[in-house]
Order: structure tokens, then sequence, then C-alpha cells
């Protein structure tokens, strides 16, 4: 670890924080971190954490920067929605104007099975700033796997909660939530709407928690999961001490049928958006020029160095150098299957 005072001079403001302090200050600049998502959460804690002198950060999206993302997505602006920059590339250069000290990865991806040992293997803690449940028995799966500590968060509307999850200390997602939520029931910020507030208050807790984590302070995390409803002025903490099961199928019986990928889909809704995307079944890279070059013939095709988008009929297909394609304008699976096969192929 560093003990260069001029590198920890820009923090001087923290280290005098006395349960921080030089130590958990030293810790903080030798840590990693995964970042799952970097849409309204996501960008909000990988802004707090570069800010506060985490490492390394990895921020892993699968998305782009639209317009109707900048009321609550902090890291962006309108020249990254008009550049049609994925988020992930967004945040790592605006970060790098932020703290040019640490060393931030971008990784433009959806995290699966396939890809979630290559993305994690080598991170201290993953905080989650995803957008569906599927992705989170995934990363819980992967942590508990692995006993890496992890940090939950969502929100929509103005409510949202918040919980530290520490693989053999804590309950771990499946204790709290035997099974994922049927989506249909799920609200979503295009049903509910959400407000930005309630996005920096959730992935702030997130943060905390993280800060905790990593400089050495495990015994300080919040054992309850905190819920926030901001419109109607309530805050409500569930302690969770007592709800971790002896024979919970994941932390108990290590059932990792997520990580094994024999509970996890290739073609999933995405909140807050009237779109599909697709997963393809291999992780082979497509020449994304090429592919431009066919679709031009099919309808109204823009490019950029990450991804093509094809705008045909009454849909927006935008398709990134992994393979993924985002069908926009419909959110029925077998619609956006055959858009997908008519247009880019199966």
């Amino acid at each position: 670890m560093t003990s260069d005072p001029t590198k920890l001079d820009r923090y001087r403001r923290q280290v005098r924080y006395a349960p921080l302090g030089e130590e958990g200050q030293q810790r903080l600049l030798t840590s990693r971190i995964l970042i799952c998502g970097c849409g309204a959460l996501g960008s909000v804690v990988a802004d707090t954490l570069a800010r506060a002198g985490v490492g390394f950060l990895r921020i892993v999206d699968r998305d782009f920067v639209e317009t109707d993302n900048l009321h609550r997505q902090i890291l962006f602006n309108e020249q990254d929605a008009e550049a049609q920059l994925p988020k992930a590339v967004a945040a790592a250069q605006r970060l790098s104007t932020v703290n040019s000290s640490i060393e931030i990865e971008p990784v433009v991806a959806d995290v699966n099975p396939t890809n979630i040992r290559n993305l994690a293997a080598d991170v201290d803690l993953i905080v989650d700033g995803t957008d569906n449940f599927e992705t989170r028995y995934l990363l819980n799966d992967f942590c508990v796997a692995n006993n890496i500590p992890w940090v939950f968060g969502g929100c929509v509307g103005t409510e949202g909660q918040a919980l530290a999850i520490v693989p053999g200390e804590t309950p771990c997602l499946t204790c709290i939530m035997p099974t994922p939520p049927p989506a249909s029931t799920m609200p979503t910020c295009e049903t509910t709407g959400v407000l930005g507030p309630i996005v920096n208050i959730i992935a702030s807790l997130q943060a905390i928690e993280a800060l905790k984590l990593l400089s050495g302070n495990r015994d300080q995390l919040n054992p309850a999961m905190t819920i926030f409803d901001l419109w109607n002025n309530q805050i409500r903490p569930i302690n969770m001490a007592t709800a971790r099961i002896a024979d919970c199928p994941t932390c108990g019986q290590r059932d990792f049928g997520w990580l094994s990928g024999t509970r996890s889909s290739s073609t999933m809704k995405l909140c807050g958006r009237n779109s599909v995307q697709i997963s393809p079944s291999s992780s082979e890279p497509i020449n994304l020029p090429a592919l431009a070059e066919r679709l031009g013939t099919l309808g109204q095709v823009t490019t950029s160095p990450f991804l093509v988008r094809l705008f045909v009929d009454d849909y927006q297909l935008t398709i990134f150098a992994d393979g993924r394609t985002i069908v926009g304008g419909t959110d029925d699976l077998a619609i956006a299957r055959t858009v997908h096969a008519k247009y880019v192929g199966n």
C-alpha cells in the first residue's frame, strides 16, 4: 500500500474522519471493485467511489446513453446521448476527468453466466447497479460461491432499498427472496416512473456500505435492509440478523443454478423501456462495419465504434459488438425474437 503523502492529500477531508483514517484510505486505494450496471444507481455509486479513491473500478453495462436517462443518471450529458455512447464508455470518460489517479476499466457487455467469472474473479467487492432480478441472482450465486461480498440495491418511483450481503456472515439474496418476483408483478421505471432523489439516496447507501467493507470496517455494516419511501416520508429498516436460512438453496445447499446457466434466459424485457434484449448463444464478437453495410439495404442505419442501429418499420434494433441486440418498439418477447430473426438473423 502506498504511503505517498501527495497521493493522500486529495482525500485529506475523508482521512480526517477518524473511523476511516489513513489506514482505511490506504485500503481504498488498493481495492478493486466491479459495478454491474451503470444506469441510475450505478452512475451515482461509480462517481462516489471514484471520488473516494477506490483504486480500481470495472464498470460493466450493456446499454447506451439516451436522453431520457439524463434526469437521474448523473455521469452522462446530451453529447453522450447524441453520440450513442455505451454507458460504460461514457462513464469511464467522465470519471477519468474526476480522478485520474485511479484505474477505470469500461466493459460493454451483458453480465451473464458465460462472462461473470472473467468480470469478477479479481475484485474485492461487487455493487449491484442492475435493473433486473435475474442478474442479481447471478451475482448472488457468484459471490456466495467465491466468498465475495456484494451490495444489493433497487429503486423505482420514490421507493428503494439497499443491503450489504457478506457470504457466510449475512443472509444471501435467496434467504431473503427464495425466487425472483414475477416480472409482470413488478413496477418499472416505465410503468411507475422514477425521481432522481431516491436514486441518490439508495446509491449513497450502497456506496457507504462499500466503503465500510473496502476500508476494513465490516463490523459497521448496517444489519438491516433500509427501505425508503420519499414521497410519503417513510423510512423503514427491516432487521436481517435472523433472516439467514440454514438450508437456503444457495448459501446452505450451494446450488448455483443461476451461475451454471440452468436458470437464466437469453431474452429479457428491459426495465423502463419498451424494449427487449436478445443475447447470442455464443460470445463471438461481430464485425460491426460489415453488419452495417448489410443492414443498410433494409432501413435507416446509424453507426458508432460500439454499435450499429437499424430503424425499420416501427422498430429500432441496436446491435452491439458482443452480438447482443436490443429491440425497441415492443416488450413482447416473441415479437422481439421474430423481428431480430427477420433483420439480423438467428
